[in-house]
């Protein structure tokens, strides 16, 4: 009698944000964690994603949860947070400092991560837009975590930002409809995609 393969364990991965993650103004199965866990499965993926997503959190409230947000059952972690930083014009290094402290705690308990960055505007002038949009970078390096620039790059790199706006974001002009959602899934799959893959040994 021939022995069956030995299954590999699914993955479970928190995705720790914001609104953007939680899925804000959207049904649970059109929002961030739901399109991105039917998109990973697609690929052959075996994982469950977990909605780490609190509305209106900054990296100061994530650095405040983070050490309990990592139940034993958790094997890899996306770090989404910074918009709302963006929003209240929270000091960049506040902000690095926050999630240097997110990714120590997730680096101490031996789990692998990717860090996705947002972009700042021109509002408070280019230096603060310069010193906030290399944080993400700098911090992924020094932790050796996985790196995904922009948590919407499904939609800033579309060629007509006037149908970005019109087609794929809320009436709020800042979170996106279900449709947005799946550009920023398809963008964002393949970086999240190799986290699991690091998570499972492979």
């Amino acid at each position: 009698m021939l022995a069956l393969p030995v299954m590999a364990e699914p993955v479970t991965l928190l995705a720790f944000g914001d609104s953007l993650t939680q899925g804000y103004g959207l049904d649970p199965e059109d929002g961030f964690v739901s399109q991105l866990e039917s998109w990973l499965e697609a690929e052959g993926a075996e994982v469950e994603v977990i909605n780490g997503g609190v509305s209106g959190d900054t990296t100061a409230g994530g650095a405040a949860r983070i050490a309990w947000s990592l139940t034993d059952d958790i094997d890899a972690v996306i770090v989404a947070l910074g918009g709302n930083d963006l929003l209240r014009g929270i000091d960049p290094a506040e902000t690095h400092a926050n999630l240097d402290t997110i990714l120590t705690v997730i680096g101490e308990a031996g789990l692998p991560a990717l860090l996705v960055g947002m972009e700042a505007t021109g509002n408070f002038g280019t230096s603060y837009k310069d010193e906030f949009d290399r944080l993400y970078g700098e911090l992924a390096e020094a932790h050796g975590v996985g790196y995904f620039p922009q948590f919407l790059q499904g939609l800033v790199e579309l060629d007509d930002r006037a149908q970005a706006l019109r087609d794929y974001l809320q009436d709020d002009g800042i979170h996106p409809n279900a449709e947005g959602v799946t550009l920023i899934v398809d963008r964002m799959g393949p970086a999240v995609l190799d986290l699991i893959n690091r998570a499972s040994g492979m």
